[in-house]
């Protein structure tokens, strides 16, 4: 019996969830640092928060495709599911972190 392979869009899910997961980290740091930084807070209508809202909103569509390839990857037949596994558990955790965040911020504001 041959060695299975690993799952390409398993593998691809993982590289597109993670690259997103650690942007995302970082977009929400510089967010916080903006916040601190700015006297009175980072005023909403400017072209950082602006910008900062459109990069998160394209990571969590970035997170979509990356929990859509995870999917893709756990149904595929006689193929190693690791990378399918960590790339769908990664994208689905950080969006329900990002989320949860988004929320908290809106509640506390």
């Amino acid at each position: 019996m041959p060695e299975q392979r690993q799952s390409g869009p398993g593998i691809g899910s993982f590289v597109v969830s993670a690259t997103c997961a650690v942007l995302m980290f970082l977009l929400l740091v510089v967010a916080g640092m903006l916040e601190l930084s700015t006297p009175g807070g980072l005023d909403e209508e400017s072209a950082e928060a602006m910008l900062i809202g459109m990069f998160m909103f394209l990571l969590m569509g970035g997170l979509l495709v990356g929990l859509g390839l995870g999917i893709g990857g756990l149904l595929q037949r006689e193929r190693r599911k690791t990378f399918a596994i960590l790339g769908t558990v990664l994208a689905a955790g950080t969006l329900l972190l990002t989320i949860g965040i988004l929320l908290l911020g809106m509640m506390l504001a």
